[in-house]
C-alpha cells in the first residue's frame, strides 16, 4: 500500500498537510505545484488499496481524476473550502468540504484534529487572508500580539512563495518548502531556527518594495483594477498584494491582471472584506477561472478578453 499527499502549494495547503502529518506520520509521495496548479489529482498513479490525502484543491476541478481513483479501489480523504461541485457518493471517499468564506483548509483540518496542532492552522489561515478567523483561534490559545504577528508573517511568506507562472518563478519548490517545515512541531521554532524563513523574508521584502510603486489602472467607488507587467516579481506578489489591498480597502473589490508575456494575463480577484462573495462565480465565467467566494483567479485571460473581464468585474461589485 502506498500513501499520496496531494496539496496546494500555498500556505493553506502546506500548513494543512503539516498538521495532518504531525498527527499521523507516514512516508507519502508528495504531489503539489505552484498555487495555480490545482488539477493535481490526475498526477496520482495509484492502485487498489492505496491511500490518498487531498488538501486545498477544488474537487470540481479534479472530479474526473477523483472518480478514476475511487473506481480503481483507492481510499481518498479530501479537505477543501473551494467550490466543490458534485461530491461523489462512494464508501472509499471521506470528504470534509466547507465553502464558507470565513474558513480555509487549515481550519477544517484543525477542527478534524481537535486542535492538536492549532498553531500551524493559525499560520495557514493568516496566509490565506482569513485574518479574523485566525485571530479568533489564536485567542483561544491566549497568544499575544507579538506571537500573532509572527504567525501571520510566516503564513504570508509561505503563501507568497506559491505564486508564479511556473516553478522557476518560486524561491522554493512547494514540496521542498514543506520538507523544510515538516520537522518542526511549532512554527515558532521554524521561525527561530530555519534559514529558509530568513531567505523568504528577505525576498518578500524586496519584491514588496517594488510593488509599492504600482498604481491602479482603473478605480470606482467599489472596485480597483491593477495591471502588472510581465516580471517575475510581479507574478510572485500578485496574490499577497491582492490580500494586502483587500485589507487596506475592505469596502473595495480588487483585480490584479499580471501580464504573462504570452498575449494573456493571470488574474487574481479579491472580493470586498465587507462582503466576501462572488469572486469564484465571476472567475468561473472565464475559461481556466475558478476559486472561492472571497478570492479567485483566472490562469489565462487572453488580451482580447481584458475589457470583457473588467466590465464583468465592475458589474459584479457595482453595489
Amino acid at each position: 500500500m502506498q500513501y499520496f499527499d496531494v496539496f496546494n502549494g500555498d500556505a493553506d495547503g502546506i500548513c494543512a498537510l503539516q498538521q495532518m502529518r504531525l498527527a499521523n506520520s507516514c512516508a507519502a509521495t508528495l504531489v503539489t505545484g505552484i498555487k495555480r496548479d490545482i488539477q493535481l489529482v490526475k498526477r496520482v498513479k495509484a492502485k487498489i488499496g492505496d491511500q490518498i490525502l487531498v488538501l486545498d484543491i477544488s474537487m470540481a476541478k479534479n472530479f474526473d481524476a477523483l472518480n478514476s481513483l475511487l473506481d480503481a479501489g483507492c481510499q481518498v480523504e479530501y479537505f477543501d473550502h473551494h467550490i466543490s461541485g458534485i461530491i461523489p457518493e462512494d464508501k472509499l471517499l471521506t470528504a470534509h468540504i466547507n465553502t464558507s468564506p470565513d474558513t480555509c483548509t487549515s481550519l477544517l483540518v484543525n477542527q478534524y484534529l481537535e486542535g492538536r496542532h492549532a498553531l500551524w492552522a493559525i499560520c495557514g489561515a493568516y496566509g490565506d487572508n482569513m485574518n479574523s478567523s485566525a485571530d479568533t483561534l489564536a485567542d483561544t490559545l491566549a497568544l499575544d500580539s507579538v506571537q500573532k504577528l509572527q504567525l501571520k508573517q510566516l503564513g504570508i511568506l509561505i503563501n507568497y512563495n506559491g505564486y508564479g507562472a511556473s516553478l522557476d518563478d518560486l524561491h522554493f519548490r512547494p514540496d521542498d518548502l514543506y520538507r523544510a517545515i515538516s520537522p518542526y512541531q511549532s512554527p515558532f521554532d521554524f521561525i527561530e531556527k530555519e534559514a529558509v524563513f530568513t531567505k523568504l523574508k528577505s525576498a518578500y521584502e524586496q519584491d514588496m518594495e517594488l510593488a509599492a510603486s504600482l498604481k491602479a489602472e482603473q478605480t470606482t467607488d467599489t472596485t480597483a483594477v491593477f495591471i502588472l507587467p510581465a516580471e517575475k516579481w510581479c507574478r510572485r506578489v500578485s496574490g499577497v498584494l491582492g490580500n494586502q489591498l483587500s485589507n487596506q480597502f475592505p469596502e473595495r473589490a480588487h483585480a490584479l491582471l499580471t501580464d504573462t508575456g504570452e498575449n494573456a494575463y493571470q488574474v487574481s480577484v479579491r472580493a470586498p472584506q465587507i462582503n466576501k462573495t462572488g469572486a469564484g462565480a465571476l472567475c468561473s465565467q472565464f475559461e481556466t477561472g475558478g476559486g472561492r467566494e472571497g478570492a479567485a483567479g483566472i490562469n489565462h485571460l487572453p488580451y482580447a478578453d481584458k475589457v470583457r473581464f473588467i466590465e464583468a468585474f465592475q458589474h459584479q461589485y457595482s453595489k
